[in-house]
């Protein structure tokens, strides 16, 4: 019903559409695509068109301690394929990350690599490399096709504190006829001025309660 990512709004209130392909070898190497529309690049300003993110990932994943254990090591990139203005900040971001894992815990952190992250600059207009984002997940499966899920994360933004946030997601999800149905709450305490929609001005961080529908082949 909307594509929120660490909490902010991508699509400002609209529905979004999403599919990505995997593959993944029997010795842990694994790559991948996905895409969706999006709307915020737009909404910041003329001059500007780049409806679509597609993200580019590839890693390594296994697991130890008699399988109650994981861990996941990788690459991921967001693109934002489109038209810019001449000197505007393009939001193509590329990430390292891994992750550790316990059943059904697992603790991500994600560093950025790239110049910028997501097109953000100092307040003094200065690159945002070493920006990263911790994530703490909780996928608990109740049995009969239904599962709890909770999520704890802190994005901080190099030299740009407010921009830096934390955010969470509370949400229940039920297989139905081979469907993937989930409900969440999701929230930020960013900062409603950094993350002011350019278009209309409306907090792109706000609470909100997103259902999703996901199928895989």
């Amino acid at each position: 019903s909307e594509y929120l990512y660490r909490g902010i709004a991508q699509t400002n209130g609209k529905m979004a559409l999403q599919g990505g392909f995997d593959y993944s070898h029997a010795s842990g190497v694994y790559a991948g695509v996905w895409g969706s529309n999006i709307s915020w690049l737009s909404d910041a300003g003329p001059g500007i068109s780049a409806p679509l993110e597609l993200d580019v990932y590839g890693g390594y994943k296994n697991s130890f301690g008699g399988g109650d254990w994981s861990y996941d090591v990788g690459v991921l990139t967001y693109n934002y394929p489109g038209t810019y203005p001449s000197g505007f900040t393009k939001p193509d971001t590329t990430e390292l990350y891994g992750q550790i894992g316990w059943k059904f815990v697992s603790l991500k952190y994600s560093h950025v690599v790239s110049s910028h992250i997501f097109g953000f600059t100092t307040p003094t207009g200065g690159k945002t490399n070493g920006s990263g984002y911790l994530d703490l997940s909780v996928n608990y499966d109740l049995g009969n096709g239904w599962g709890v899920n909770a999520h704890a994360g802190h994005q901080k933004i190099k030299d740009f504190g407010d921009a830096s946030y934390s955010d969470y997601k509370v949400g229940v999800s039920k297989e139905f006829f081979g469907v993937g149905f989930g409900l969440a709450v999701i929230g930020t305490n960013a900062d409603k001025v950094a993350y002011a929609s350019p278009a209309n001005g409306k907090f792109m961080g706000k609470t909100a309660l997103v259902l999703t529908a996901t199928k895989t082949f």
